[in-house]
C-alpha cells in the first residue's frame, strides 16, 4: 500500500498522536529534545515530567478547559537559576512554552502550550519582613496559601478575592481586591520583583533599580521574562465582618434598591460588596452578594441587605481567610470573561443587568451553557489614587476610566459553541458599555482589565497607545530575541 492509499483518518490519527507526544510538531522543532536538554542541564532540585506521571497532570491542568493543551513535558524549576537555564534552551531551540502559576486564566494558550509547560509550583515560600513591613512570596502559590501563612502575623496583602486563583497572573495583570478601596490595586503595592530575564540572568527589579521594567512588569504580564517571586507591602489585618448572602429572584427589586443605596451613600473605604447575578442551568436565577468590612463591626452599612429575606446566609465576624472561604468557586468548564467599566451602579443599570442575565441565560441554554454570570464590583472614585509610580496597567488613571466594573463570565461544556459564547458575550458587553455612556457616564474611553478581557481584545483597548509604544520599546530592549514571544498571553 502506498501513502496515497492510506485512509486520511489514519494519517490524521497518527499526526495527532505524534503531536500530543512531542514526536512531531509540524514546525520542524523537536519538543521532546528540548525537554531532554532542559532535564540534563538544570540542577537536581528541578524536575521534568512526562505524560502519564501524576505530577505532569497537575502541572498541565488548568481551571478552564478553553486554556488546556497537551504539553510535551512539564518542567518544575526549583530556583530562579534553573528557570534561566530553561529560558536559554527554549530560546535557542525556538520551542514554545507556557508559564503556569495557579492556571486560572481562561483564555486559550495563555498559560498552556504544546511545548514545555513551566509549572512554578515549587516557588511556594511566604516570608513576612516585620521591619520592612513587606511580604515576599513565590509565583507558584494561590491566594489562600498566602493569606493562611500571614494569619499568624495579623497582616495581609492586596490580593485576590477568590480561592484557587494563582498569585502570578493576578499580581502582574493589575489585581482588584476586597481592600482596594483602602490600598489600591495589587500593582500599586509591589515593592520589588525577582525577574528571570529572557537571557537567563536573574535580577531584582525595583522602582529605583530599573524604573522601566518596574513600570512594565506591573500590568505587563510575562512579556519581559518570568517573575519568580514578588515583594508587596504588608497591611494590618484584624478580624473582618461579612460573608455570603444569597436571594431568590423574587427579591431582585429589593436587592437592587439596597445596592443603589449603598453605592450612593457609603464612602467608608473599609466597606466593599461583590455582587453576582447567576443564571445556572436547571436552577432558578440567584442573586449572591459577598459583604465585606475590613474590621469587626460595620455599623449599619449593610442593614438594607440583611433586611431582605435570604435563601442562604453565612455572615459573621471572622478571619479574612474564613470570609474568603464562603465565596462559591466556579467549576471547571469552558470559560470566557468580559469586562465593562462603569462610574456608578444606578437603578436603571441594575435592572438592565438583571435583564441581560435572564436574556442570555435563556438564549444560550441550547449552546451547552451551564453558567451565565454577571458580577458587579462597586469601588470608590479614589481607587486609582494609591500608586506611587506609573504602571503598565492601569496606564490611565483619570476620572474617565470608571472605577467600578461589571465582569461577565460564561461557562459551557461543548467546544463547538466556543464562537457562539464569545459572540454573545461580546454583544452583551458592548450593549452594557453603550448603556452606561448613554446614561451620561464618562466611560467611553475606559480601558479594559487585561485579566478579564476576552480573547482577541485589541491591546489598545487595554493599554493606552502611549503605554503600548513605551512597553514595546522596553520589550525589545529586554528581549531582543523575542524569547517570551514563544509563550502565550497578551503580547506587545
Amino acid at each position: 500500500m502506498t501513502l496515497l492509499q492510506v485512509p486520511l483518518s489514519v494519517i490524521s490519527g497518527l499526526i495527532n498522536l505524534f503531536t500530543s507526544t512531542g514526536l512531531w510538531t509540524g514546525s520542524g522543532v523537536d519538543y521532546n529534545a528540548t525537554c531532554q536538554e532542559i532535564a540534563a542541564s538544570v540542577s537536581s532540585a528541578s524536575n521534568v515530567y512526562y505524560y502519564g506521571s501524576p505530577q505532569f497532570g497537575n502541572d498541565t491542568a488548568n481551571w478552564s478547559f478553553t486554556n488546556s493543551q497537551n504539553s510535551t513535558c512539564s518542567f518544575e524549576p526549583a530556583n530562579a537559576q534553573d528557570v534561566g537555564i530553561a529560558l536559554q534552551i527554549l530560546g535557542v531551540n525556538r520551542t514554545p512554552f507556557g508559564v503556569k502559576g495557579g492556571g486560572h486564566s481562561p483564555n486559550p494558550g495563555f498559560s498552556s502550550t504544546l511545548g514545555v509547560q513551566i509549572a512554578m509550583r515549587l516557588f511556594s515560600e511566604v516570608v513576612y519582613d516585620q521591619n520592612a513591613q513587606t511580604v515576599t512570596f513565590g509565583m507558584g502559590l494561590v491566594w489562600e496559601d498566602v493569606y493562611s501563612a500571614l494569619l499568624q502575623y495579623n497582616v495581609t496583602v492586596v490580593g485576590g478575592r477568590s480561592f484557587g486563583v494563582g498569585v502570578g497572573g493576578f499580581v502582574l495583570g493589575g489585581g482588584y481586591s476586597f481592600i482596594s478601596n483602602e490600598y489600591g490595586l495589587s500593582v500599586d503595592n509591589i515593592v520589588s520583583l525577582e525577574l528571570v530575564l529572557p537571557n537567563g540572568q536573574v535580577t531584582n527589579v525595583t522602582k529605583s533599580s530599573n524604573p522601566g521594567l518596574f513600570y512594565a512588569l506591573r500590568g505587563g504580564f510575562n512579556n519581559f521574562g518570568i517573575v519568580a517571586t514578588v515583594t508587596m507591602k504588608a497591611h494590618p489585618q484584624s478580624e473582618v465582618w461579612g460573608g455570603l448572602i444569597s436571594y431568590a429572584e423574587a427579591e431582585w427589586d429589593a436587592f437592587n434598591n439596597a445596592t443603589v443605596n449603598m453605592v450612593s451613600t457609603v464612602t467608608d473605604p473599609k466597606a466593599a460588596v461583590y455582587i453576582s447575578t447567576d443564571y445556572v442551568i436547571g436552577e432558578p436565577t440567584v442573586i449572591t452578594a459577598i459583604l465585606f468590612y475590613d474590621g469587626p463591626n460595620p455599623g449599619d452599612i449593610y442593614d438594607d441587605f440583611l433586611a431582605i429575606p435570604s435563601i442562604e446566609q453565612n455572615i459573621s465576624t471572622r478571619t479574612f481567610v474564613s470570609l474568603a472561604e464562603t465565596i462559591p468557586l466556579i467549576p471547571s468548564l469552558r470559560i470566557v470573561t468580559f469586562w465593562v467599566a462603569v462610574e456608578e451602579f444606578t437603578l436603571p443599570m441594575l435592572v438592565m443587568i438583571q435583564n441581560q442575565t435572564v436574556f442570555y441565560g435563556n438564549l444560550l441554554l441550547e449552546s451547552s451553557a451551564v453558567l451565565i454570570s454577571y458580577d458587579l464590583v462597586p469601588l470608590l472614585p479614589s481607587l486609582y489614587n494609591h500608586s506611587e509610580a506609573p504602571s503598565a496597567f492601569p496606564s490611565l488613571r483619570g476620572p474617565d476610566q470608571g472605577h467600578s466594573f461589571i465582569e461577565i463570565i460564561y461557562g459551557w461544556t461543548n467546544e463547538s459553541y466556543d464562537e457562539v459564547m464569545l459572540q454573545a458575550g461580546t454583544e452583551s458587553a458592548a450593549y452594557m458599555k453603550q448603556f452606561a455612556v448613554d446614561a451620561g457616564q464618562n466611560v467611553s474611553n475606559a480601558l479594559q482589565y487585561p485579566n478579564a478581557a476576552a480573547p482577541g481584545t485589541p491591546l489598545v483597548d487595554m493599554y493606552s497607545q502611549v503605554a503600548l509604544d513605551k512597553l514595546g520599546l522596553i520589550r525589545i530592549a529586554t528581549d531582543p530575541s523575542d524569547v517570551m514571544g514563544l509563550a502565550g498571553g497578551w503580547k506587545f
